[in-house]
């Protein structure tokens, strides 16, 4: 035996509103659509299901014995499917409730806050953000772990949705009295020979600073050190000899103030987008998607 196709839920729907109100006319003032629709629809169901269920009459509708056995049914599957739509309107809102964000260190440090403060004026949602490398934040998004990521690396996102929402560069930094700093243009093969205070593997700064030298033909040197976070390697490279490769986000202010010194690299810029990932599973709504608004619409170009 062949096994049937559920009808319409919104056919069923029809059929028992009009077995409640006893005519083609009132259901269709009920449902706010037309008396042929209705007509149409309940013809539609009872051809797909084999069954007559209402004897037609200038007085209205009357139900067959068959109808009424099939009216009991639609009715227990309607009254489960607005069960079924109250449940997840209820996980829509709880999701909704806090707005959990994961981004990249630069993002998380920069421009989130600046972003959620705009939210803050326009929703009373709580949100709480994750900073962390940019491939964590591919990984948390993956799982489900965070509404919305925000990454600063270049490649692809597996199976996630991506849209650009700024552009930053990175700049080569070194602290007044390093020999970089005498104002000269230094060699790409010299940067990529010194050993730098760098972020952990993953980051999007790193990827994108070893992207740049190889696209170059060169290959950068291991690490002086490792540091989890940009205002580490910023106080870093502030207190010793150190050289860094950071964010302008991060070190425009010290730069300006005299503080840090920008070394200039024969051949290199390297310029990077800063996306906004989500699940392609899901349709961004609410705080989520003001967030990307903002995000886009506030989002600094290099």
């Amino acid at each position: 035996m062949v096994a049937r196709r559920l009808p319409d839920l919104a056919a069923l729907d029809i059929v028992v509103t009009v077995a409640r109100l006893g005519s083609m006319g009132a259901a269709a003032r009920d449902l706010g659509i037309s008396q042929q629709a209705v007509s149409a629809r309940v013809r539609g169901l009872e051809r797909e299901l084999g069954v007559e269920i209402f004897i037609r009459s200038a007085g209205g509708v009357d139900v067959t014995a068959n109808g009424m056995a099939v009216l009991e049914w639609a009715n227990a599957l309607v009254e489960r499917a607005a069960q079924f739509m109250t449940g997840v309107d209820t996980l829509i809102d709880a999701r909704h409730a806090t707005l959990v964000v994961a981004a990249s260190k630069t993002v998380a440090e920069y421009l989130v806050p600046r972003w959620i403060t705009s939210l803050a004026h326009q929703s009373d949602v709580k949100i709480s953000v994750r900073p962390m490398n940019s491939a964590e934040v591919i990984e948390t998004v993956h799982q489900g772990d965070a509404d919305l990521g925000f990454i600063e690396s270049p490649g692809g996102t597996g199976d996630l949705t991506d849209t650009l929402v700024a552009r930053d560069e990175l700049v080569v930094v070194v602290a007044p009295g390093h020999p970089w700093s005498d104002g000269r243009t230094v060699d790409i093969a010299e940067l990529a020979a010194t050993p730098l205070i760098q972020r952990e593997p993953g980051s999007g700064t790193r990827v994108t600073y070893e992207a740049a030298l190889q696209d170059s033909g060169v290959s950068p040197a291991e690490p002086l050190i490792e540091l989890r976070s940009v205002t580490a390697i910023r106080s870093s490279v502030l207190t010793s000899s150190g050289v860094a490769v950071l964010s302008r986000l991060s070190v425009d202010d010290d730069i300006e103030a005299g503080r840090l010194v920008r070394v200039e690299v024969a051949g290199l810029r390297m310029v990077r987008p800063l996306r906004a990932v989500w699940s392609s599973n899901i349709r961004l709504r609410g705080p989520a998607r003001e967030l990307l608004d903002i995000a886009r619409q506030h989002g600094r170009p290099a």
